[in-house]
C-alpha cells in the first residue's frame, strides 16, 4: 500500500503548502508534485538526492529545477501519512533558520491538534 499525503491547513482554513504551489508556474509545480508522487511510492525508502532529515521528526522534500531549488518540510504520521507543512523556494546554500521555524511550528499545531 502506498503513502498518502495531507497538507497542513491552518485554524483560518488556509493551506500553505498548496499555497505555494499556486504561485508556482505549471513546470515548476509539475516536478514538486512528481517528487511528492515518489514520496509516495517508497515512502521512508526514499533517500537523498530526493529527501533529507532535518531533524526534530521533519524532512525536506528537495526539486530541483532549471528555475531554482524548491524544498517542502514535511513529517510522516500514523496510518502511512506524509504531512507536508511547509514549501518555499531555496537561494541559499543552507536552508534558512527561518523556513524550518515555520515548519516546526506548523507541526506542533498539527500534532496538538
Amino acid at each position: 500500500m502506498n503513502w498518502t499525503i495531507e497538507f497542513y491547513k491552518t485554524k483560518m482554513g488556509n493551506i500553505p503548502v498548496r499555497e505555494f504551489l499556486d504561485r508556482l508556474n505549471p513546470r515548476q509545480a509539475a516536478n514538486v508534485i512528481e517528487a511528492m508522487d515518489l514520496l509516495k511510492t517508497f515512502g521512508l525508502q526514499l533517500r537523498e538526492p530526493y529527501v533529507k532529515f532535518v531533524g526534530d521528526k521533519l524532512y525536506e522534500l528537495r526539486i530541483k529545477d532549471p528555475d531554482g531549488a524548491y524544498r517542502i518540510f514535511y513529517f510522516a504520521s500514523a496510518g502511512k501519512k506524509f504531512v507536508m507543512v511547509h514549501g518555499f523556494v531555496k537561494k541559499t546554500q543552507k536552508t534558512p533558520v527561518k523556513e524550518l521555524a515555520i515548519a516546526k511550528k506548523r507541526m506542533k499545531e498539527y500534532l496538538n491538534g
